[in-house]
């Protein structure tokens, strides 16, 4: 039933050993790579007062109720546990109660885990298409028809994830009402939504479907806090789904409350940390938007505005041989097939600038050469 991550598997390991890591999309600048009881940018820095629970810090961020809130592992198991629950929502069926498969609506090109997890819980997965000659948006009119009335979950990213773009609350909004009129759920996974290199509204500074009706969002403290190490993320939902999701989450060990303790601390102090990872995003930012337009000849491809990864098109090779010239010269790019695309590569600025620019020149120089 569970099928293989292949994405998962490819990438294990590889950040701790590449010379240059183009393939991280989480921000964590200049931190060194071995463990740490206490992360870093966290060290010296002061907890909540007594009383704080992380469940309120997160609603109190997203203005909900702390009962909307359910606090993961992770965003990945945010998703997985997000999924099974909105693919079953009678407990105890296997069916969805018309007598067909669950079906979860997934966008391509996708995150291998997203496309995966229906799948790993008995249903199915099927596509909606976010293409890139309309600049990978999300289409309502798409959603609308592609879902059947076994669609019980549309899942999106947002930043999309590979390509970087960014949908704003409306775009979402109309998502959301398209799922509805299947019945169905709007899942968004936002963990890159906070990359921005000005802070909105929302939380920690991007948009967010939080506040549209039947939608689920999950987040996480791993990309733009850069604490791949806290292992804490969230699903925030209407109670009731929440309440199903924490059913699905008991097969699943939560996060430890050490964990739990440093997630409420990065929360207590959000602000220092989003200007840091904001800086950080705008000047890598700017470094990926003029590799792009310095070296035309070489790639092709759009960097979205504020985003410091994108999905690039080699002008001379597939994915997969610029990937593995790169990774001969110690450079980390991720292959486009693990996003539905083998012809690219996902390039992402994860690290301090000075990394950032001696790697985007040795993958110029891999380009170059011609893989």
């Amino acid at each position: 039933m569970f099928p293989r991550l292949e994405y998962i598997d490819w990438l294990s390991g590889r950040p701790e050993v590449a010379l240059y890591d183009l393939g991280s999309s989480a921000l964590r600048g200049d931190r060194d790579r071995q463990p740490a009881v206490v992360p870093e940018p966290l060290a010296g820095l002061s907890d909540p007062p007594a009383g704080a629970t992380l469940e309120t810090q997160i609603a109190g961020e997203y203005g909900v109720h702390p009962e909307q809130v359910l606090v993961t592992p992770g965003a990945s198991t945010a998703n997985f546990v997000a999924t099974a629950a909105a693919l079953y929502p009678t407990a105890g069926t296997d069916e969805n109660g018309d007598g067909g498969t669950p079906m979860a609506l997934v966008e391509k090109p996708g995150y291998e885990p997203l496309v995966a997890a229906p799948r790993a819980v008995g249903g199915q997965t099927n596509r909606v298409l976010r293409p890139a000659d309309d600049d990978y948006r999300i289409s309502p009119a798409r959603i609308a028809a592609a879902a059947t009335e076994d669609t019980q979950v549309v899942t999106v990213t947002n930043r999309h994830n590979p390509s970087g773009r960014l949908a704003d609350v409306d775009a979402l909004a109309d998502a959301a009402a398209r799922a509805r009129e299947v019945g169905a759920r709007l899942l968004v996974d936002e963990v890159y939504a906070p990359f921005t290199e000005t802070a909105g509204d929302g939380p920690f500074g991007g948009p967010t479907a939080v506040g549209i009706d039947s939608a689920v969002v999950t987040g996480s403290l791993t990309k733009f806090f850069g604490l791949h190490d806290s292992g804490v993320g969230w699903l925030i939902a209407d109670a009731e789904f929440v309440d199903r999701a924490r059913s699905v989450l008991r097969h699943i060990p939560g996060p430890a409350a050490s964990n739990r303790a440093l997630g409420m601390r990065a929360l207590h102090n959000r602000d220092a940390l989003a200007d840091r990872a904001r800086s950080l995003v705008a000047e890598n930012h700017g470094l990926l938007a003029s590799f792009r337009d310095a070296h035309d000849d070489l790639v092709a491809g759009t960097v979205p505005e504020g985003a410091p990864y994108a999905f690039l098109d080699p002008r001379e090779a597939d994915g997969d041989a610029v990937a593995a010239a790169a990774w001969s010269e110690g450079v980390l790019v991720v292959p486009g097939r693990f996003f539905d695309d083998p012809g690219r590569i996902r390039v992402s600025l994860g690290r301090t600038p000075d990394h950032a620019v001696a790697a985007l020149d040795a993958l110029a120089g891999v380009l170059a050469d011609g893989p």
